[in-house]
């Protein structure tokens, strides 16, 4: 009767079941856009139904309607507990009911309307911040890349230093995205060697005690440059410039901090910068076996490095070798 009912709306089918369990059953199948379901049936009540239905995600916010010809008020309530949207008495007026549905499909229109706008201005933002964090990406690893030359290296220290601080990261069990940010933030820990003269950069031999202190002042230089930003990104790219001449047992520099006074960012990019650079050819040195690089690191924990920061390194070890196999090959 009720199908018959409203039979005549517009743009509209309608399905009928005599059994709930099997009106749940296609439920499962479909998301239809309004439910009318009786109070008193077999099986089950029409707000246990109506609690079954609120049980599923697709059926979360689709209008309910329980007919009854229950007057009592804590039937009512049960069935506004269990999610319903409205009541009809019986006896009803179809002209009301047809009203009724008509208003409860127009409202489940807007419903959908505004989850596929929502939807979309999701996708919007998404691809907008996509492209903002690909724009930041690229500016600092041209900048880096750039630093890098400067210093007399071919470049390729960055990106080596970058991918063995992401892979102590995840060692260490630090989640995805911090350790991707770590992994991006890693190319500027020497950004403050553009204030350094190139004298001292570049010079084979040893640095006289002056000129050492001249070149640790890249440290301060590089927090200045990378101070105050609302990137998180440059944030952790600032910690990491400050703090990864630090070392575990206090003798580092500028702070002199130690153990966990040390940023875990400094103390991840100190392990990485150290290794690879020993394993990089500078003005001053040649390149270090990869072997011996590994074996100064480990033999470094709990002085120079962290120990757990060793543990991740050793953990991750047959990965970074990796890289720097294919580093030698592409060199080659």
């Amino acid at each position: 009767m009720l199908g018959h009912i409203l039979a005549n709306i517009e743009n509209c089918s309608i399905e009928s079941y005599l059994s709930p369990t099997e009106a749940i059953a296609r439920c499962a199948e479909t998301q239809f856009d309004v439910v009318l379901v009786d109070y008193t049936m077999p099986e089950m009540t029409g707000v246990e139904l109506t609690r079954q239905l609120r049980a599923r995600d697709s059926y979360r916010l689709v209008p309910v309607v329980i007919v009854t010809s229950h007057s009592d008020r804590s039937v009512r309530l049960e069935a506004m507990a269990a999610g319903a949207s409205d009541f009809v008495n019986k006896p009803f007026d179809q002209i009301e009911l047809r009203a009724r549905v008509r208003n409860l499909l127009a409202l489940r229109q807007s419903q959908i309307e505004l989850a596929d706008r929502a939807l979309w201005l999701a996708r919007e933002v998404e691809a907008a911040t996509r492209h903002l964090i690909e724009r930041e990406e690229e500016v600092i690893w041209r900048l880096a890349r750039a630093l890098e030359y400067r210093d007399g290296n071919t470049g390729e220290h960055i990106s080596r230093m970058a991918t063995v601080c992401r892979l102590i990261a995840e060692g260490l069990g630090i989640d995805a995205a911090r350790c991707r940010t770590i992994y991006l933030a890693a190319p500027l820990h020497d950004v403050g060697k553009i204030g350094i003269s190139d004298a001292i950069l570049g010079k084979a031999g040893r640095l006289t005690a002056d000129e050492m202190a001249q070149m640790r002042e890249h440290v301060a230089i590089g927090a200045r440059i990378l101070e105050n930003s609302t990137s998180d990104l440059l944030r952790v790219a600032a910690i990491i410039a400050q703090s990864h001449h630090e070392k575990w047992d206090g003798t580092g520099y500028p702070a002199g901090a130690a153990g966990e006074q040390i940023p875990i960012e400094g103390r991840i990019a100190a392990v990485a910068d150290v290794f690879d650079a020993l394993c990089s050819q500078r003005p001053y040195k040649p390149a270090w076996p990869i072997d011996k690089a590994y074996a100064e690191i480990v033999a470094g924990s709990g002085r120079h490095f962290d120990p757990e920061c060793v543990r991740a390194f050793q953990a991750q070890w047959s990965k970074i070798i990796k890289v720097m196999q294919v580093a030698a090959t592409e060199a080659a």
